[in-house]
């Protein structure tokens, strides 16, 4: 067997390697802008319960707004997608990936699509499984990467594959040992997550000192000690023969770059990649990421700089943000139509942001939100934490007696240390809750056993009592379950049995909606069913408020969000010093104001226990944003808007050598010619109105134009609108361009079509015939 040590590797920053063995001999349809202008586009973040999977690759596409389509439709070369929260990335990257298969552009097996948590991984293979898509491997970074390394290993190092060790706790305890260091149990976990940002970031433990005091870390250990422990810790592994979960990045990347036959056979595999929450790529993902490329770039990535608050473990917003100096012909697509949250809660999350420093707020994108509106965000000031947990607990009792379900609400928190005090609070006001990051839910005993019980019944329910009565599929999931605990009315109180009711609560209400769904569906398909959602990890609904910290609550959203705790000392949190810390701090505020759909409570203590003294002020990031502190209007300095914009640079060789940055394109407003009104909406950015003001449109020249795309259609063998769209057709006939600088100003016309197309609208325009002649440029 090859030995693995810790030793440099050329051509980049030292990692872990191996001794090796030596090498043995489409185009889219016509999409009508009523189907998601103006209210009428499917929510962007949310999807029904079991949807119908489209019948063509042209359906996969409806519902998406203008820069979600030129997402799903941009399969060829670098993509850049920049996503503000709320705007439907999922949806825009999954019916990306869905419409390449669908209309036989992509075959799944060669397509990887990347993220960072199982939750999410296993949630975009949900979505690309209802989009008709499946075979698309949807994988972390490390789970692709372990694979690989299993797969490899015999050919490439010999032998069987160390033992892959699930916490590293123990070895640092190990390691601290021989090194004569006493550390508790925080202390611990401090010097295991150094170890992990040292091995992300691709610093051996010599020269951990020196990185760790260049990145500004707060080490929770004198530097050359917790070196000198990294390096013994490392020294255990390999006397050991164990790898931890940074090793398997590291190996695969040491055997991608030291066996070509490794990587061309990868290569060959994987011909298109798609990564999400790129802002949180770690130097040692992104040179994993670049190995299985090679020279290509088929690659989309997707990510929102605002959204890094993952940096204290090795992920940097840079790899997002020089994308394009990296891929200077890269399409860059930002999304900033939020369908998530009230215009309310968007004008203090874009407050938020107004007010931020640093090179990710340079880059901040403006959300306009695409909600009714609703109310205003509150604050509230309370003597202590306990009054300000029970505060909260009334409150959320009053909204689910008002309607609102418990599954609808959550508590979002600095700390985990907080839970308790709102756990607490909750269960003395009789309000079932959920903790976030606890077990998963196709983990928990209640439903394995209850998965057990149901298929059972499936295979002989024939011969089962219980089924004797029952007359459609929900009764029969309940008569199941009641054996297994379920009653028709919950438990009194909290605590372990309510939280087994609710999860068996929650089977029955899948139940129940599966057959709405699917009439005519057996047990059988429902166990089906919950083994592709347990594969996928997509738990159904649990009926329960959700306590959660504010880092773990990423990628999530409830209609109502308390954020508590937001004082001075927790948020932003007391070691938190750096320019840089405090930034991440304001950025992790935004994380949680964009998880509220409607309505938002933020709330701070004056003291932590009662009778305690009143020190404690509101956080910083609140001032000139919440009313009465001076300047509340949550405005500043616009974000970049939304929009396209296509890469232009020579060639990406030349280009990168030089270090070149495209030009940043500098925007205004665009304002309706007949009443002013700023427009946000991409039609009538087009038509360069509101489409309620009146038009002056040539109807008989519009007539003439849409004959003349029919005719040009068919003999391009294109839909219609790869012509021109209805809206840009419209455009033309209300201005009615006399040459081709006036047509080259309409949006929708662009360079391309403008030489193609521009002879024969113009003269179409002067009542002459089309010429069928190309506009020199």
């Amino acid at each position: 067997m090859g030995r693995i040590g810790v030793t440099p590797v050329a051509g980049v920053t030292p990692v872990l390697s191996v001794r090796l063995r030596g090498a043995a001999c489409g185009q889219p349809a016509h999409l009508s802008p009523a189907t998601w202008q103006h209210g009428g586009v499917t929510a962007a973040t949310h999807s029904t319960l079991f949807p119908q999977v489209p019948d063509s690759a042209d359906a996969v596409l409806e519902g998406l707004d203008p820069e979600q389509r030129e997402v799903a439709t941009a399969l060829h070369g670098p993509v850049c997608v920049l996503a503000g929260a709320g705007t439907g990335k999922t949806r825009a990257i999954t019916h990306r990936i869905a419409y390449g298969v669908r209309a036989g552009i992509l075959q799944p097996s060669t397509v990887l699509a990347v993220t960072f948590t199982n939750r999410a991984a296993g949630e975009m293979r949900g979505r690309l499984r209802q989009l008709g898509a499946q075979g698309v491997q949807a994988r972390t970074f490390h789970s692709a990467a372990l694979r690989q390394l299993q797969y490899f290993w015999p050919k490439a190092v010999g032998g069987s594959m160390p033992r892959l060790v699930d916490r590293k706790i123990q070895l640092v305890a190990d390691a601290a040992a021989a090194c004569r260091v006493r550390l508790d149990r925080g202390e611990l976990r401090d010097a295991a997550a150094e170890i992990e940002w040292a091995k992300v970031t691709q610093t051996v433990p010599a020269d951990y000192a020196l990185a760790a005091a260049k990145a500004g870390r707060d080490t929770p250990r004198d530097a050359a000690e917790l070196a000198q422990l990294y390096s013994v810790y490392e020294d255990l592994k390999r006397d050991r023969s164990v790898i931890d979960f940074e090793d398997v990045l590291l190996l695969t990347v040491a055997i991608l770059q030291d066996r070509r036959d490794v990587a061309e056979q990868i290569r060959a595999q994987y011909q298109h990649f798609v990564v999400d929450e790129y802002q949180d790529v770690s130097p040692l993902q992104q040179r994993l990421l670049e190995l299985w490329l090679g020279e290509r770039d088929s690659l989309c990535v997707v990510g929102d700089a605002s959204q890094t608050i993952y940096s204290f473990t090795g992920a940097t917003p840079d790899h997002l943000l020089d994308f394009r100096a990296r891929h200077p012909g890269a399409t860059v697509v930002k999304l900033v139509r939020d369908y998530r949250s009230t215009p309310q809660v968007v004008h203090l999350a874009n407050g938020l942001l107004a007010l931020a420093r640093g090179r990710a707020a340079d880059h901040r994108l403006e959300l306009v939100s695409q909600r009714p509106a609703g109310p205003e965000p509150e604050y509230t000031a309370y003597a202590d934490e306990p009054a300000e947990a029970e505060g909260a607990a009334r409150r959320i009792r009053d909204l689910i007696a008002s309607g609102v379900p418990a599954s609808g609400i959550a508590i979002l928190f600095r700390t985990n240390a907080q839970s308790e005090t709102y756990e607490q609070a909750l269960a003395d006001v009789g309000v079932p809750y959920q903790l976030r990051g606890a077990e998963r839910f196709f983990d928990r005993p209640e439903v394995r056993k209850a998965g057990i019980a149901l298929r059972a019944a499936a295979r002989f329910g024939g011969n089962d009592a219980l089924l004797d009565d029952t007359v459609d599929l929900p009764s029969q999931v309940r008569a199941v379950l009641s054996g297994e605990g379920w009653t028709p009315q919950p438990p009194a109180g909290s605590g372990a049995v309510r939280e087994s009711w609710e999860s068996l609560a929650a089977l029955v209400n899948l139940a129940r909606d599966f057959a709405a769904a699917r009439p005519g569906a057996t047990l059988g398909d429902l166990v089906a069913e919950l083994d592709e959602r347990a594969n996928a990890q997509h738990a159904p609904t649990v009926e329960g408020v959700t306590l959660a910290s504010l880092h773990s609550a990423k990628g999530l959203e409830w209609d109502v969000v308390f954020l508590v705790g937001v004082a001075e000392g927790m948020m932003p949190i007391t070691y938190a010093r750096t320019d840089e810390q405090i930034e991440e701090e304001r950025r992790l505020l935004y994380v949680g104001v964009t998880r509220a759909r409607a309505r938002l409570f933020v709330s701070w203590s004056l003291t932590r226990t009662p009778g305690g003294r009143p020190n404690r002020r509101p956080s910083r990031f609140l001032d000139g944003l919440r009313p009465g502190t001076a300047g509340a209007t949550g405005q500043g300095a616009a974000g970049a808007v939304g929009g396209i914009e296509r890469g232009t640079a020579p060639a990406a060789g030349a280009a990168r050598a030089a270090g070149a940055v495209p030009r940043r394109t500098q925007r205004v407003p665009a304002r309706c010619r007949v009443c002013g009104r700023t427009l946000t909406d991409a039609g009538e950015m087009k038509l360069m109105r509101c489409d309620d003001c009146p038009s002056d449109m040539d109807e008989g020249l519009y007539e003439r134009l849409r004959e003349w795309r029919e005719e040009q259609a068919r003999l391009s063998g294109q839909p219609a609108f790869c012509v021109f769209t209805d809206r840009t057709l419209m455009a033309i006939a209300e201005t009615a361009p006399e040459d081709a600088r006036e047509l080259a100003r309409i949006p929708g016309v662009g360079t391309r079509k403008l030489r193609r197309h521009g002879a024969d609208v113009l003269a179409i325009c002067a009542g002459q015939e089309p010429t069928d002649e190309e506009i020199d440029n």
